[in-house]
């Protein structure tokens, strides 16, 4: 009933895991983005079943999923990260929220490898809410509903059942096949969240907290992460700009260099006290620096 898209880029050893965690009822359609560490060859070799595509440069995320999606041959798709491992029957009952016309978007409950709950369903993004995340607010009142506006994962987990919600994450996201597909823009980052507010045009996603599906995040982002939070910012502020116009990307833009200023000047405060000696807090202060000055129209490639 359901077909298994998984985007892989660099995560050889947890896209096997991946793969061997899906159960062989499900169509698994694997999109290779130009992997150097023999992804692609583990897959043809390990997992003949799976059919695979290889791409000769990393197009990204949502660029990739559709790739997947077009080959697709059954009425649900589930798009699934290359480090998300789903736990026995949980593809099966996202899969059985479809029975209702009115479900359009279906989620997991995210875990972490020590079974504690990742954040993975969210309210609508909006300008206050990356105020929040810029200026640590929702880290410091994490819980407090003005303060910490965007997930809400530990509300609907509280709640129990199935529960509406404006979007769940990508790392593990169903929808019917042909309804809407990601929008090629986005390279990495908040495509789930666009696709989610297209979806939601045409019916409710819900979250599923008793389907669980274990995920390691940023696995094929950890080795560059200035580029991380770099291609999440252009994300964001692609989104404000496509669905509420250029003012509000502008507000969107000052907001995450604000954001990457006052972490440049937290992580430079310990860096000088230090004489420079403590490797982390160069990092991290060098890190911001380049999220700061990153060319505000230019590529952020792999």
């Amino acid at each position: 009933m359901t077909s298994v898209v998984i985007v892989s880029y660099n995560t050889c050893d947890k896209l096997r895991r991946s793969l061997t965690s899906v159960e062989p009822h499900h169509e698994v359609i694997v999109v290779d983005n130009a992997s150097h560490d023999g992804s692609p060859e583990m897959v043809a070799t390990e997992f003949p079943g799976v059919i695979l595509i290889r791409n000769q440069t990393n197009v990204g995320f949502g660029p990739a999923n559709n790739q997947g999606a077009a080959v697709a041959t059954r009425k649900l798709v589930l798009y699934l990260n290359s480090d998300a491992y789903p736990f026995p029957g949980a593809i099966d009952l996202l899969a059985s929220k479809f029975v209702d016309d009115q479900v359009v978007g279906a989620g997991p409950m995210l875990l972490n490898l020590d079974d504690s709950i990742q954040d993975s369903s969210a309210h609508q993004l909006t300008l206050w809410a990356v105020l929040c995340e810029q200026l640590y607010l929702e880290k410091l009142f994490r819980g407090n509903r003005l303060f910490s506006p965007y997930w809400n994962t530990r509300d609907l987990v509280a709640a129990g059942g199935d529960q509406r919600t404006a979007q769940v994450m990508g790392a593990a996201l169903m929808c019917r096949i042909g309804q809407e597909n990601f929008d090629e823009r986005f390279f990495l980052y908040c495509e789930d969240t666009d696709l989610c507010r297209r979806l939601s045009r045409h019916g409710e996603i819900v979250y599923v907290s008793e389907a669980k599906v274990y995920h390691e995040l940023g696995s094929s982002s950890s080795a560059n992460r200035w580029k991380s939070v770099a291609r999440y910012n252009r994300g964001k502020e692609l989104y404000f700009s496509i669905h509420h116009g250029k003012l509000a990307m502008s507000a969107c833009w000052l907001l995450d260099r604000l954001g990457a200023l006052l972490r440049l000047v937290v992580w430079t405060v310990p860096t000088i006290l230090t004489l420079f000696m403590v490797k982390r807090f160069r990092g991290q202060a060098l890190l911001f620096l380049r999220v700061l000055v990153v060319n505000p129209l230019g590529p952020i490639r792999s």
